[in-house]
This record gives structure tokens, C-alpha cells and sequence, in this order.
């Protein structure tokens, strides 16, 4: 890129972190709007929990897949390009996912969707480091995840809002006016950055980063599905994982002997590098996964809306949004170290809150630790973004930027798939071991069985028999709610060690002040 062309964009820099921040407002947004209408998607798609986990997870996946390819399809074509493109798929894959009519067409143009969205951030991120200098670079990103503070804020509500009262579909439709003023802004402001690159693309690097993970994700949810009898034993599933782990290894090997790599593992070289990343994989995992199982606890268990539900998410949205540019410009000054661990530290008091879920649980409680958690998020992501590229050459940020991408959304989809596998397995098993404890013939059940035939007799005008059977069915919903609760309690417990074990990369994070 030429001087003059480097003047150009540092007098328009701050547009251009505009433009930047409405495509990652609507990339984030569509990994969090789908959340709060998930169960009325399920209802109305006639499909379960494990079937829909891959609404998400398709769309998660595929923006892990071109992830890999964005930095050498940025460097070769231009930034500018490709930004455009990945805006103009990513809209047209929203239009057709709001005129999906089954479960497997919606699936399907999710994963069209990804494709468009995995270059915009990634290669948003390297277009703002470009734009601004090292010195306000922390402030830039600092603003720049405003947006996805934004729209992890009022997604949830937005979703909520539009299955209420319109309909799923108008949740995708609600990209397609924003992306087209992306569209707009981004031919009018952003001028051309394209490095003289010769390098060929890393086919096999390509095949074998894109096939592992969803192979290992699909063997994973298909572990309980509903056609599968024979649970971990199935052929489909030890297939899926054998082939997962072979492509893997083979990725690995195929990536190191590779002069132009399509993954720069050797990035992670650098020791801060590599600690930032296996903390931004655990932040995927709360922000993705905790933002997957609040809304399902709020509708199912403690009979919100959607509108309701997607509510709560506003202050902590709100907190997370305020924080982030303050903690930008805070890691400019201090040491970077003391952000992050207190960061995590409100995470990890978050989840551990986040245990203790019964369906008597108000909503101050909930509102409680989803600021905390928001809290928390401000407060680390910035300052470990920032610090994660400190060691980068200029040369490879797009490289960096890319693989820090791709290791918080195969975070996502990972915690997705596993809260997803556990929830399931794990109400499974409390519902069965509430049951049994249930004495069928013994005197406080039938004191309890008389006492709500009573109740609904009176309240409903019921017939003896038909009240004795609500009665009945109200015990073993009851059950039910119960180890739908405990199950979601312990996949908390999961994420609340996940992240206590996170602190130990965060002391090799040793950065000076001044640097």
C-alpha cells in the first residue's frame, strides 16, 4: 500500500472503524439473536435440542472453516475485497435462511451464512489495525468490540421481540437492510490494501482444517440422538471420531512442513501468543455456551418469553460495552496481567453463580451474574487482544487476527456442542435418579396426589378421574423440570473449572507496561 494511500485512510480511520463495527455488529448479532428463539424454532421445525444445537453450530462452523483461508484471500485479492464479498454473501445467506421452510434448509443456508461471515472479522480487525497507529490501536479495538457488545446485548432481546410478535424468520431477514448499508459504506470509505503476495493456496491445509472439527462435533451429537441405540458403541460415531482424530494429526504435520501455510501454527511460537489464544478458546466457550443455555433455562424451566428472556441480556450487554474501550486504554497504562485475571476472576464468580439455578431463581439473580459475566468479558477481551499481537510483525497480522478467530469460534461451537451433549445426558440421568426416589405407593404421594386433585378440581371444575391425571402429569412435569435444572447446573460446573484452569496460561502473560 502506497503513502498517499496510508494518508487516506488515516484521515477517514475513524469511519472506517464505523463501517467495521456495523459488520461485526451483524456477524455477532446472528450468533446471538437465534439464541432466545431457539425453543420456538424447535416447535414450530418439529426438531430437538440436538438437532437444533447445529442452527448455531452450522453457522459457527462454517465461519471456522473460511476462517483459515480469510488472511491469504485478504492479502492476495485485498482487504477491501474481500470485506465486500464476505458482507455480500453473508446478507444473501440471511435472506434465504428467512425463507427456509424445514430444519435441514435452515441448517443448509447457515452454513452459507458462516462462509460470508468468517472473513468479517478477522479481516475487519487487520483493516483497523492498518488504519490506526500502535499507540491508539488498544482504544480503536477497544471501540471495536463495542459492537460485539452490542449485539451479545440486545440480541437475545431483538430475537425475543421478533418470534413474540412476528415470526423466526424475520429474525434473518433483519440482516438484510443492515447489510446493505455495510455494502454501501464499504465501496464509499475503505480504500484498497493488498500485499505483494506469490505464495500458493494451502490446499491441504484447507481440506484437513475444514473437515476435523465438524466431523468430531457431528460424532458428538449424535452420541443421544434419537437413531442412535447404541450411544458411544454407534459405527457412525466412533467413525466420526477415528476420522476426526486422523484429519487432525494429518492438519498438524501438513502444516508445519508447509512453507505458506494456510494456519500459521508456527505463531504459536510465541509464547504470549500462545497463551492469549488457549484464553480466548476458553472465552469462546463462555460467551458462545453461556449465551446457548440462559435463554433455554429462562423459557423452559422458569416460563419466560422470549422478550423476556432476551431482556436480560440487555444490562450486561450494556456493562460489557461501556467497560471494553475503557479496559483498551487502561492496558496502555498498567499492566495488562491485572485486567485479564480480574476479568476471568468475574467469569469465574459468574459461573459459579450460575450452579446454584432452581426454578425458584428471581430475576435480579440472573441479571446478577450475566452483568458479572459481561463484566468480566469487557474487562479481558481487549487488553488480550491487544496484548496477543504485541509480538506480531505488521507482515502477519492477518495471520494472527485469523488464527485468534478461529480459535474463539471453535470455542464456541465446541462449548455449544459439549453444554449441548451434556445437558442432555446429564437430565437424563437426574431425572431418572429424582424418579426413583419417588415412593409411588407410599403416603406423601398420595397426600400429594389428593391435595392437587382437590386444587384442580376446585380451580378447573375437573372430574375426579381427569384431575387425578393432571395431577399425575404435574408431578412427572415437575420431575422433569427438575433435572432439566440439575442438568444445566452441572454443565455450569463444567464451564466454572474450564475457567478456573484458564488462570494458569494467564502467568506466562508477562508484558511490560511500556511496550
Amino acid at each position: 500500500m502506497s503513502i498517499s494511500s496510508q494518508s487516506e485512510m488515516g484521515a477517514n480511520k475513524w469511519l472506517i472503524l464505523m463501517n467495521v463495527m456495523i459488520g461485526t455488529f451483524m456477524a455477532v448479532l446472528d450468533s446471538t439473536v437465534v439464541n432466545t428463539g431457539l425453543p420456538v424454532m424447535m416447535g414450530t421445525l418439529g426438531t430437538s435440542i440436538n438437532t437444533a444445537e447445529w442452527i448455531l453450530n452450522a453457522y459457527l462452523l462454517a465461519m471456522a472453516s473460511i476462517l483459515p483461508a480469510a488472511a491469504w484471500l485478504a492479502d492476495r485479492f485485498g482487504f477491501k475485497k474481500i470485506y465486500l464479498l464476505s458482507i455480500i454473501v453473508f446478507t444473501f445467506g440471511s435472506f434465504m435462511c428467512g425463507n427456509s421452510d424445514s430444519i435441514n434448509e435452515l441448517i443448509f443456508w447457515r452454513v452459507i451464512e458462516g462462509l460470508g461471515c468468517g472473513a468479517i472479522m478477522p479481516v475487519g480487525m487487520a483493516i483497523i489495525t492498518n488504519a490506526f497507529p500502535i499507540e491508539q490501536r488498544g482504544l480503536a479495538l477497544g471501540f471495536w468490540s463495542i459492537a460485539s457488545a452490542t449485539s451479545i446485548s440486545f440480541g437475545p432481546w431483538i430475537g425475543g421481540f421478533i418470534v413474540d410478535n412476528l415470526n423466526w424468520n424475520y429474525i434473518f431477514f433483519l440482516n438484510v437492510p443492515v447489510g446493505i448499508i455495510c455494502i454501501f459504506l464499504t465501496i464509499v470509505l475503505q480504500k484498497e490494501y493488498k500485499l505483494p503476495i506469490s505464495n500458493k493456496f494451502d490446499v491441504p491445509g484447507f481440506f484437513t482444517s475444514s473437515i476435523f472439527l465438524p466431523l468430531f462435533l457431528y460424532g458428538l451429537s449424535q452420541v443421544n440422538s434419537s437413531t442412535n441405540t447404541q450411544g458411544w458403541s454407534s459405527p457412525l460415531v466412533l467413525g466420526s471420531m477415528w476420522l476426526s482424530a486422523i484429519l487432525f494429526i494429518l492438519f498438524i504435520f501438513v502444516e508445519l512442513r508447509s512453507d505458506h501455510p494456510i494456519i500459521n501454527l508456527r505463531l504459536f511460537k510465541d509464547k504470549i501468543f500462545l497463551c492469549s489464544n488457549i484464553i480466548f478458546f476458553v472465552f469462546g466457550i463462555a460467551m458462545f455456551g453461556s449465551t446457548f443455555l440462559v435463554p433455554l433455562y429462562l423459557q423452559d424451566n422458569l416460563g419466560y418469553t422470549a422478550t423476556q428472556a432476551g431482556m436480560t441480556f440487555i444490562p450486561r450487554g450494556i456493562i460489557q460495552g461501556i467497560i471494553s474501550p475503557i479496559a483498551g486504554r487502561m492496558s496502555q497504562k498498567i499492566d495488562a496481567r491485572i485486567l485479564i485475571f480480574t476479568g476471568l476472576i468475574l467469569m469465574i464468580i459468574s459461573f459459579y453463580m450460575n450452579t446454584q439455578l432452581s426454578f425458584l431463581t428471581t430475576e435480579w439473580f440472573v441479571i446478577l451474574f450475566l452483568c458479572l459475566r459481561g463484566a468480566g468479558m469487557g474487562i479481558l477481551f481487549t487488553p488480550l487482544l491487544t496484548i496477543s499481537l504485541n509480538n506480531i510483525k505488521k507482515e502477519f497480522i492477518a495471520d494472527a487476527s485469523g488464527l485468534t478467530n478461529i480459535v474463539r469460534q471453535i470455542g464456541g461451537s465446541v462449548g455449544i456442542a459439549v453444554f449441548s451433549f451434556m445437558l442432555t445426558t446429564r437430565t437424563t440421568y437426574h431425572t431418572q435418579r429424582y424418579s426413583e426416589q419417588i415412593d409411588f405407593s407410599g403416603e406423601t404421594y398420595h397426600q400429594t396426589i389428593g391435595r392437587l386433585t382437590d386444587y384442580i378440581q376446585h380451580v378447573a371444575s375437573a372430574s375426579l378421574d381427569h384431575a387425578e391425571k393432571v395431577a399425575e402429569q404435574l408431578i412427572i412435569k415437575h420431575v422433569e423440570l427438575e433435572g432439566n435444572i440439575s442438568g444445566m447446573n452441572d454443565d455450569n460446573f463444567i464451564a466454572y473449572w474450564v475457567l478456573l484452569l484458564a488462570l494458569i496460561p494467564a502467568f506466562w502473560l508477562k508484558i511490560s507496561k511500556n511496550k
